[in-house]
């Protein structure tokens, strides 16, 4: 599997840098000038240069892959039965981006046969860049990176994109880690999932997710040494697009918090 997916690698790291460079001209001034925003059905954001980025990125794996399938955040999906399936999003934190936070990023990842294999996280603002393989160490701007050890919960740094986004049933469960966890890290969105992967934090845990904002995060999070799954530990994957994911750089600290999530959880 490594051999086979060394094209595709390379392949996708060039897809995270044409789709940073359309970035360029919102990020050249201090004023972070940014398109105007549309709101969604579902009361998310998104802008030109989100639609842009992913036609740009699909039509680069149409002319390169024709036979691969596409799951895009704003163009939808074709072929989801091909034994090759690439997740796009192209600005995973578009409030950020419009907001001038540099945590937003594209995120890209290919999928084999439903198992995310690649995923690419890429950060315009930082140029900052995780890339995940099977079979292959996480690499954080060209070198490799690992989780961290972390002995007790009680000692742990956890992160979650915003806590607006659990639900009421669902709130109870991300209570019960930050009562039992030392600090807390809000607003990191995708950024949060690769500084896990470095190292940087312990615990992550997110709801009201789709596949495209973590198909990526799971070869950068396995190949740096952590463990991330939904919140029942199971695999992530096309036939399990869950919507709550926990990840963490120790393995034993994934397997305390779904023991605490368990009894907490809807």
């Amino acid at each position: 599997m490594t051999d086979r997916l060394a094209p595709f690698i390379v392949f996708a790291e060039c897809l995270a840098q044409e789709a940073r460079e359309r970035f360029a001209p919102y990020l050249a001034t201090g004023q972070h000038s940014v398109p105007r925003p549309d709101i969604k059905p579902d009361r998310s954001l998104v802008t030109a240069l989100d639609h842009a980025i992913e036609a740009h990125l699909r039509a680069r794996i149409e002319h390169a892959y024709p036979d691969h399938g596409i799951y895009g955040e704003e163009g939808g999906v074709v072929r989801l039965d091909a034994e090759y399936v690439w997740v796009l999003d192209p600005i995973d934190g578009t409030a950020p981006f419009l907001a001038g936070v540099p945590v937003f990023g594209t995120l890209i990842a290919l999928l084999h046969r439903g198992e995310p294999v690649i995923g690419v996280m890429d950060f315009p603002s930082t140029a900052d860049r995780w890339v995940g393989a099977a079979g292959q160490p996480t690499r954080h701007r060209g070198q490799p990176c690992h989780t961290r050890p972390c002995d007790a919960m009680g000692d742990a740094m956890l992160s979650t994109s915003n806590p607006d986004f659990y639900t009421a049933d669902e709130l109870p469960a991300f209570q019960v880690l930050r009562e039992r966890t030392r600090w807390r890290i809000y607003g990191g969105c995708c950024l949060a999932y690769g500084l896990l992967a470095s190292g940087r934090t312990d615990v992550a845990i997110d709801a009201k997710l789709a596949l495209y904002d973590y198909a990526p995060f799971v070869p950068v999070i396995q190949g740096a040494g952590g463990v991330i799954t939904d919140w029942h530990g199971r695999a992530l994957s096309l036939d399990n697009p869950a919507t709550q994911i926990l990840a963490a750089g120790d393995p034993a600290r994934h397997h305390e918090a779904l023991g605490l999530l368990r009894p907490a959880m809807p």
